[in-house]
């Protein structure tokens, strides 16, 4: 599959947002009973802040891949059987969510508790329903698997417990718990990542040049697409790289977005150093937009059987 730049970007960035708001809650929770506040209501504030403006980021990254950018407005309408449209209502539904759990920090409001939880329930559904856009799709035998889920979930906390590390190293250096739960994020997303890639490279296709006749001769090769030229199907269904160059982009995925910044995270712990902290999340960022491409590259598309050729 083919992936415009403007999906990579929004699913990574608003990924690294949710992810920070997370933790931004579990610091929440850890230090609710301290006698003095650990956390000021102000820096989580500024927290939720900077979360949101990753999120938006990513939402107005999302309208560079719409055909119709005036209508997008419709992409709601069928929430009833799409996923993309349920994930069209609940991203404006978490950032409202984080935008009043900020506000209600700010002021001291008693509200924090239990927008805290309803921040909580819509960041993560938020999470599945984008990658239930692509799991849902049976026919591609590469996202249609629970591994989906879970990994753009792990990958999401990964990468926004990096950003919380560097975030609370600017802020308040004090909790200094983020950097080792980073580092046990990132292991634990590159591991199931791993699994997801032996698991697709193991996957053989359903449909062959042959069923698609229904003669079983194992020389059969398509010499011709019956077109002249490329079309939609060529451009939108094919990454249209070599082998050489996906097996460097998984190779980069790996180093970038998970090997890279885990150490730079260990690094910077013993070296108490914050800059280490900021070089992580921008590292960190450029892998996992490596990554996002070779999902997207990954998925086998059955209807490249038929274009072969222009393919």
């Amino acid at each position: 599959m083919h992936a415009a730049p403007s999906i990579l970007i929004f699913t990574v960035t608003a990924g690294f947002g949710q992810g920070l708001f997370i933790a931004l809650l579990i610091t929440q929770w850890l230090t609710a009973s301290a006698e003095q506040p650990v956390v000021s209501p102000a820096q989580f504030a500024a927290g939720g802040a900077v979360s949101l403006v990753f999120i938006g980021i990513g939402l107005f990254a999302s309208f560079f891949h719409l055909g119709q950018k005036m209508r997008a407005w419709r992409a709601a309408a069928m929430w009833r059987t799409s996923w993309m449209s349920r994930e069209v209502i609940v991203m404006p539904a978490t950032m409202a969510a984080i935008f009043f759990w900020s506000v209600a920090h700010w002021f001291g409001s008693p509200a924090v508790q239990w927008l805290s939880i309803v921040g909580f329930v819509l960041t993560f559904a938020l999470w599945y329903c984008t990658a239930m856009i692509y799991a849902c799709l049976r026919f591609l035998q590469e996202w249609a698997h629970p591994l989906t889920i879970a990994n753009y979930n792990l990958i999401g906390l990964a990468s926004g417990f990096t950003l919380a590390a560097f975030f609370f190293g600017v802020t308040q250096p004090a909790v200094r718990l983020w950097i080792p739960l980073a580092i046990i994020a990132i292991v634990v997303a590159a591991v199931v990542r791993l699994i997801s890639l032996r698991r697709n490279a193991q996957l053989k296709p359903k449909s062959t040049v042959q069923s698609a006749i229904g003669i079983k001769n194992p020389r059969i090769q398509q010499k011709a697409q019956g077109a002249m030229g490329g079309s939609f199907n060529t451009r939108e269904f094919f990454h249209g790289k070599s082998m050489a160059f996906v097996t460097r982009a998984r190779a980069t995925m790996m180093l970038l977005g998970f090997v890279v910044p885990a150490l730079l995270l260990l690094l910077s712990w013993y070296q108490d150093s914050v800059a280490l902290l900021g070089l992580a999340v921008v590292v960190q960022y450029v892998g996992l937009i490596a990554e996002r491409w070779v999902f997207f590259a990954q998925a086998n598309h059955p209807q490249n059987i038929y274009y072969q050729v222009v393919s």
